[in-house]
């Protein structure tokens, strides 16, 4: 498996910070809060994209990074928009840089996937980047299993390869059981999933029906993708559990998802200290074996790829 390293050599734990709300629903005095809190619990790979908040992502993690950036591992996407070919690669990594102050950029993925561009121009670029010492790592996010093998298969021509992968996972969310999380196992591609929270979901704070400020409520993104109701019930439910145990569902959430055999590096993200706090504790909840069946029971486990149930 994949092992990331800072600049100075240390591993940068095993959770990371989402950034995709500075300088959005997170102010600069909002974002430089939760970046402090971050680092108190011992996190140094903060997550954000170029796309993130029209750039201000970018320039208020940069602005927090300065002052230890040795220590700091950094990882931001480009390809949401514009495409995955050379031009718009290098147009929007050099932005990105600029906005973050930085050199060299720890870790560099493709935010999704671009059908139209060929995979040789793609990695042909990133293998440049990393052969001048622009990048450290190449990773690739919102792809599914074939897409990031076939990618690997011509990164390699390239003479480089595919560290890191970001996926959707939570507990409502499982569909990368299926596949990417295996073959991040076999292949020692280092998952680092997103929305451990399922958009808030998982927090407990739509289940009296009142929510009018999260993502659930004003984005309709979200609204689809955690609409069912079986996903409301299992939210539900959590938060019974959580009560039992005199803890928050954040805080099982967080800790379900690093529980994966798969060792992935859940992103924590909110939009005050407030909102983390509970996700922070997660990092260090023990959770038993029993209690993580029971959770996991909260959804039905996907089905195997093949779909041959009787030798799941």
């Amino acid at each position: 498996m994949t092992e990331l390293h800072t600049i100075s050599g240390a591993r940068p734990a095993d959770f990371a910070f989402g950034c995709m709300q500075f300088g959005g629903t997170a102010d600069e005095t909002a974002s430089r809060a939760m970046f402090e809190a971050a680092r108190a619990a011992g996190i140094a790979h903060f997550d954000t994209a170029y796309a993130y908040t029209d750039g201000r992502s970018e320039s208020l993690l940069g602005r927090f990074a300065a002052r230890e950036r040795d220590e700091i591992f950094v990882a931001t996407k480009v390809g949401y928009d514009g495409g995955a070919a050379r031009d718009n690669i290098l147009k929007t990594f050099d932005a990105s840089r600029t906005r973050l102050g930085m050199d060299v950029i720890d870790l560099l993925y493709m935010h999704r996937w671009d059908d139209e561009t060929p995979l040789e121009d793609t990695f042909a670029t990133l293998a440049e980047l990393r052969n001048a010492g622009a990048i450290r790592y190449i990773g690739v996010s919102n792809y599914a299993a074939w897409q990031v093998m076939k990618a690997q298969a011509v990164a390699a021509q390239c003479g480089t390869r595919i560290d890191v992968i970001q996926p959707m996972y939570n507990l409502v969310k499982r569909q990368a059981e299926v596949e990417i999380l295996p073959m991040c196992a076999s292949e020692g591609i280092l998952p680092v999933p997103y929305s451990p929270l399922g958009g808030g979901l998982l927090t407990g704070k739509y289940a009296s029906g009142t929510e009018a400020d999260g993502r659930l409520s004003r984005d309709h993104r979200y609204a689809a993708r955690y609409g069912q109701e079986a996903m409301h019930s299992a939210a539900a439910a959590l938060g019974g559990i959580a009560r039992e145990l005199g803890t928050d569902p954040a805080t099982l959430a967080v800790a379900w998802v690093a529980q994966h055999t798969s060792a992935p590096v859940p992103i924590l993200s909110a939009r005050s200290v407030a909102q983390l706090e509970p996700s922070l504790a997660g990092m260090s909840f023990a959770m038993p074996d029993a209690l993580y069946a029971r959770l996991c029971a909260l959804m039905p486990t996907p089905p195997p790829a093949t779909d041959r149930l009787e030798e799941a």
